[in-house]
Parts: C-alpha cells; structure tokens; sequence
C-alpha cells in the first residue's frame, strides 16, 4: 500500500551539507561536459550525420555536449518502434507501470545535486530553480504512479438490474511529447511519465536548447524498467524530427508544450487525416500566457512587491507563469512601484553555477536579442524606471526590467516576452484592475493582492485564467496542490499534476454483461 502522496522538500541551500553537495556535483559534471550522445530508438543507440550542441548560456564557449540531428526519417521509425512496443505495454498491469515510476522518483532522489547541475548548466537555472525542477520531476513520478492505480480500480457506475457493468480506462497508443527548454526535466518527465504509466509508449522530442537534461531523464526511466521501445529519444529540429512524427499516422495523442506559434501551428498537424490514419489525433497542448498579478488599496503592499519581483524575475521571466503584468490601483500605484523597483534593483545577476545568484542568463543569443527588442519597443510604450540594459559578462545576461505608466494596448502589455521584463499599468479600483487582467488571448496564471474578503470572492469568480491566486505570486505550481494549465490560446487547460491529468492519455471502454 503507498503512502499518500506529499510534495518532495525543497533543498535548503544555506545548509552546508547541501551547499557543498551541490558544489561538489557541479564540479563533477563540469568536467564530464561535451561527450557525444545518441538517439534511443527501440533500445538502440542511433547517431545522425549531422551533429548539433548544446552551449552553457553563463559561459556560451562551453560545449555542454554534442547531440545528433535527426530528422523525418528517425521520427518514422521512432513511431514505428513506440507502435510495436505498445502492443505488450498496454496490456502490462497498472501496478508494475507504476513501480517504473516509483524506482525512477527513488533514483532521482540519489542524484539529485547531479541532476539540479545538468539543469544548471545547461539552461542556466540557478540552484534554488533547478532544484525546484528536479523536486517537481520527482513529484510527477509519485503523483501519476499513484494516480494510475487509483483509475485502473473499480469506477463508479449506476447499477443497471440484470447486467454486470464496468468501466476501464485504457490507453491511446504512441505518445508524441515535445517539452519545452526552460523546465527540462519537469515538465519532460511529466508528460512523458504520465504517457508512460498510462499504458501508452512515447516518441519523446525535447528542445535543443536542453537535449542533454532529456537525455538523461531517458536513461533514468531504462534503468528503471522501462522496457525498450517504450521510450524513444529522437533529437534535432522540432520542424523535422517533432512536426514528423506528430504527423505520423500511427501517433495517437500528442503533448506540447511551448510557445503559442508552434503549439497553434502543432495543433493544425494533428488535426489532419493522413492515408492509413484510423482516429482523430489527441492534442494536449500548453502555450504560455501574459500573466498579472492585480494588486488593489487594501493589499500589503510589501507583500505584493515582493510576490511581483519574484513571479516577474524567476529563472529570467522564462516561464510561461510569470507575472509580466503589475495592474494597480491607482491609489497605491507609486507606493507599490516604490517598492518594486529596489527589489528588482538588488537582485544578484551572474553565472547560474554561483550559489548566490537568483537571475542567471538567459537561454540563448536568440532569446536575448527577442529581449533586447521587446525592450526597444517599451522605450516608446512606457516610462523605464529599472533595468533596460544587458548585463555584464560572457553568457547571456540582461538586468531586470520594469516599465511604468503602460497602456493596456501596448504590445509589452499584450504579447509573451518571456524575459525580465515587466509592464505596470495603472487601474481606477479593482473591476478596472479585473477587466485589465481578462484583456488578453492568453489565460494562464494570475493573483490578486486584496485583504479584502468581499473583493476576494469577487476577483475569484471574475477573474478568467487556469491557476488563480490569492495574497501570493503567480508562479510555483506544486504537483497535486495546484493542476496546472490554461484558457484561450493558453492552451487546452491540461491541469498537469492534478487528478484529471491521466484521463488525458486514455479512453474509457465500457463492458456491460447480461447476467442470467
């Protein structure tokens, strides 16, 4: 019988004992950096011609390591390797799909500081965000093992005289999953577990920005008990290798999760019916969003501040959670810029590696010059009171920055910038700060700063987003706690890590008997 399930602790890096853990475990996997790795179709390693690699955005001359560059033809065949897997899989009992889970949370736990330094080092998380990726990674594995068995049980029916009835969820078939770079072992791991203990095999496809994180999550999940061909690692373009094999008859479900562009575009792809295709394809989709924190008179207003600075600046802005719009009412709209702006101001930029950084670089050149343009436009959208400028050294840093005085019809105040950059506009009272919030395509996270029940309740009912909070930020969705995902072109409202997730990666089969 397992426990009920709890979230995994959070390292405390001010204790020694961690600190000089994870110290040791960068140093180590520093020098293990730049080593060749292959593709996983049906349990073979598979190279490429063509290579591509993955660059440490604190220091970019650092090759993390070399990767191969598939494209149509080994997403066919991952397909193809995942649909000849799937027809023992499916049939192995939920409780030893779970136990893969449970043995790959175990091993996660042994390596963890290695773990938190492969995230550190290549996407450039700071130790408390890595750390945070891998406890959520962890907590995948235990919730969804959990959950599989709970939905492989007895299902409630109404009972109908005479016939013996029941209600089995089984799974799709081949899962297409393409996760995105800035939580590379998180979010991979869960769509790929969920896929999994669902009784579904996978073509995995992560993001060249983080091959390596994807990499090693695969091997943790063979050394686990997955058997060969459950799990398919194909690496390269998303438009090659992850559009191919979205596209490939025999997939049946895709999970995405990225931009709205691709996961529109994804979406499309999947809705064809290709020669040979029996089924309309599943399109489980994530697209990130322009998420507020809305903060009226009666909030705390350090609080508040503070709850902006850490959802506007975590890991850079680069999640599709962060607040990238203060709305304030007008009456304690300078205080609460007041406070804003120090905190941002104080935050430590520099090398993710450094235990005392809390805004390492951003992913990649690509990503700092989108920035570097967003910004450009807000010089003539909004009053720049911090930040605005890279910061320096050789990786791919740029200081917080906060805009004031934005029009809600200003592209910074609109459109998903994924970066340290936040828009601050002004409401009249709370209902102008309410129809503000709602005025987007998006509607992913948001939070409300209010002490006031009356206006809570009120900001709850209103107030049109997946992941709704209340006196605190916007950002750090727990498994379990808060199902995760979104409304509009935020995507198809998943709840990742919530009890409904599974139910995604199945379909329910009725049987009815006639006793007698």
């Amino acid at each position: 019988m397992l426990s009920e399930f709890k979230n995994e602790t959070f390292l405390d890096f001010s204790n020694p004992e961690h600190r000089r853990g994870q110290s040791e475990a960068i140093a180590a996997v520093e020098a293990r950096l730049g080593a060749e790795h292959a593709m996983v179709i049906g349990g073979e390693k598979v190279t490429a011609r063509e290579k591509f690699r993955s660059l440490n955005p604190s220091e970019p001359s650092q090759v993390v390591g070399v990767f191969q560059k598939g494209g149509e033809a080994e997403a066919r065949r991952a397909v193809e390797a995942a649909d000849r897997a799937f027809s023992t899989w499916r049939f192995v009992p939920a409780r030893e799909r779970a136990a893969v889970l449970l043995r790959a949370a175990a091993a996660m736990r042994r390596r963890r500081y290695d773990l938190n330094a492969w995230l550190t080092l290549e996407v450039g998380k700071s130790w408390a965000e890595a750390d945070a990726d891998t406890a959520e990674a962890i907590d995948f594995c235990e919730f969804y093992a959990r959950e599989a068995i709970r939905l492989s049980g007895p299902q409630p029916l109404t009972p109908v005289p005479g016939e013996a009835n029941e209600l089995r969820y089984i799974p799709l078939g081949v899962a297409v999953v393409v996760p995105p770079w800035n939580f590379p072992l998180a979010i991979t791991c869960g769509m790929t577990t969920a896929a999994l203990v669902a009784g579904n095999t996978v073509v995995l496809k992560p993001s060249s920005d983080a091959p390596l994180v994807a990499t090693v999550l695969c091997e943790i999940l063979a050394e686990a008990g997955a058997p060969a061909g459950t799990i398919n690692l194909i690496t390269g373009p998303g438009g090659a290798a992850g559009e191919a094999a979205a596209a490939h008859p025999r997939a049946r479900v895709l999970a995405f999760t990225g931009s709205r562009e691709v996961g529109v575009h994804l979406n499309e792809v999947v809705a064809r019916v290709p020669p040979g295709q029996i089924w309309l394809k599943r399109a489980i989709l994530e697209m990130g969003g322009k998420d507020f924190i809305v903060v009226d008179e009666t909030a705390d207003l350090d609080a508040a501040a503070s709850a902006v600075v850490a959802s506007a600046f975590g890991f850079g802005g680069q999640k599709c959670s962060a607040c990238s719009r203060a709305i304030v009412v007008d009456r304690v709209y300078d205080a609460l810029l007041s406070r804003i702006v120090p905190l941002a101001e104080a935050l430590k930029i520099g090398p993710a590696k450094s235990p005392d950084t809390f805004l390492g670089p951003l992913v990649n050149d690509g990503r700092l010059k989108e920035v570097r343009g967003y910004i450009e436009v807000g010089r003539g959208e909004g009053r720049l009171v911090c930040g605005g400028e890279p910061a320096p050294g050789p990786g791919y840093f740029h200081k917080p920055t906060v805009f004031a005085d934005v029009a809600p019809s200003a592209r910074i105040a609109r459109e998903e910038i994924f970066g340290p950059v936040l828009a601050v506009l002004r409401a009249r009272d709370l209902d102008h700060g309410i129809e503000l919030a709602n005025d987007t395509e998006y509607g992913l996270t948001g939070s409300v700063f209010t002490r006031d029940a009356g206006r809570a309740a009120r900001a709850r009912r209103l107030l049109h987003c997946g992941n709704l909070y209340v006196n605190r930020k916007c950002t750090g969705a727990l498994v379990g706690g808060h199902p995760f995902g979104g409304f509009n072109m935020s995507g198809t409202d998943s709840k990742a890590g919530g009890r409904d997730y599974l139910l995604l990666f199945t379909q329910a089969k009725a049987i009815s008997e006639k006793l007698g």
